[in-house]
């Protein structure tokens, strides 16, 4: 039987941060689905647009070797519901995030891998802008 793992984020500005982390998470598991948090939801968590919208970031991620497969995230307050729909054996997230779903522990394991350091969307955001 394959192990799920599934992780969710915004992946705007695709950079090599995400690609680690989405590769370190294929390997807690067979079979890795990412939950990617849609326009309107990241404008509500980072009061901001994201530079790619919804459907560009889910093809981006979506071609990811290490991705089997993609859906859009709509709310914060439906990860339960999202852990059970996909049949999560494991939820894995990044480390700036290390707690924050222990409260899932109930329904798959959960683990919080280490970010990539110095790497961010908003780090990356900045750099292009000062060029």
């Amino acid at each position: 039987m394959s192990k799920r793992v599934v992780t969710f984020g915004t992946f705007d500005v695709f950079h090599v941060g995400h690609l680690r982390l989405l590769e370190r998470a294929r390997l807690q598991g067979d079979y890795l689905i990412v939950g990617i948090s849609t326009d309107e939801l990241n404008r509500s968590k980072k009061q901001r647009d994201p530079v790619y919208n919804l459907a560009e970031r889910m093809e981006i991620v979506s071609g990811l070797r290490c991705v089997d497969q993609v859906f859009a995230e709509e709310s914060l307050e439906l990860k339960r519901q999202y852990l059970l729909e996909h049949r999560a054996d494991v939820l894995v997230m990044g480390d700036d995030w290390a707690g924050r779903f222990d409260e899932f522990s109930d329904i798959c394991e959960v683990r919080y891998l280490t970010r990539t350091p110095a790497i961010s969307t908003t780090v990356t955001i900045e750099k292009i802008r000062s060029i």
